[in-house]
């Protein structure tokens, strides 16, 4: 069946794809029409493969969002290659579990800075292009652990909450210049970050608690971070969106 060719003629920014959730956001990207431009720590070279194979355009820049100069260079890259941007994808973060009476003020900034200051960044070096086109649509990777009672993550709830706080924010200061901005809340899921920080049982047992009983994977927040990046989105903003399998009701 073919994909609708929703975002035709639009460039996406989506950091942390070089795997996870990150990844399959650039492939449904790329498969409804858009280009596509990784941004990532490491090097991205299976995710520009996978898009040219749908037929779009990509490139990738390895870049550390947490840092300003960075972050700068990085959309100087990309907006010398493709002239403008359209659409920002904020994906890129960790997901570190760690007591609270371990986390000293270095590992806090940390966190901070690579959940929640790299999406300023992000939207700093990009939302121009957008304004002066008089379009543009940004949605950043906020968590469903918000709405819930887990320990060892104030660190991480403290940046995530930040998101939710920045997209409510930003939405209104971007709104006059046809930009929409919101958040996608995903679920702790078996992608290789996921995997990585999160014992398999526990994942198990977070998907019993879901109204949809089975574990999430990077491909279940596709579809909302694509009508979130679309024209059809032109009159939601400033919203935060569970896509987790009914856990999080709000």
């Amino acid at each position: 069946m073919s994909v609708v060719q929703t975002h035709e003629g639009r460039v996406a920014v989506v950091t942390g794809a070089g795997q996870g959730f990150g990844r399959a956001i650039a492939v449904e990207l790329a498969k409804r029409g858009a280009d596509i431009a990784v941004i990532d720590l490491n090097e991205a070279s299976e995710t520009v493969a996978a898009v040219e194979a749908v037929g779009r355009r990509a490139m990738a820049v390895e870049a550390d969002v947490s840092q300003p100069e960075s972050v700068a260079d990085a959309g100087n890259q990309i907006l010398t290659t493709f002239r403008s941007v359209d659409i920002l994808i904020n994906n890129a973060g960790v997901y570190p579990f760690r007591d609270f009476f371990d986390v000293d003020f270095g590992y806090w900034r940390k966190i901070q800075a690579i959940n929640l200051d790299s999406q300023f960044l992000t939207a700093r070096a990009f939302a121009p292009s957008m304004r002066d086109s008089g379009w543009g649509r940004i949605v950043n990777l906020a968590s469903n652990s918000l709405g819930l009672a887990v320990p060892s993550l104030s660190h991480y709830m403290a940046s995530k909450g930040g998101v939710v706080g920045f997209t409510r924010g930003l939405a209104t200061d971007l709104a006059p210049y046809g930009i929409t901005v919101n958040a996608v809340a995903p679920t702790a899921s078996r992608t290789p970050g996921g995997e990585a920080n999160i014992a398999g049982d526990v994942l198990d047992g977070v998907a019993s608690m879901q109204a949809i009983k089975r574990g999430g994977v990077a491909s279940d927040i596709v579809g909302t971070v694509s009508f979130l990046s679309s024209e059809d989105c032109a009159f939601v903003t400033g919203q935060t969106i569970m896509a987790d399998g009914g856990l999080v009701r709000l």
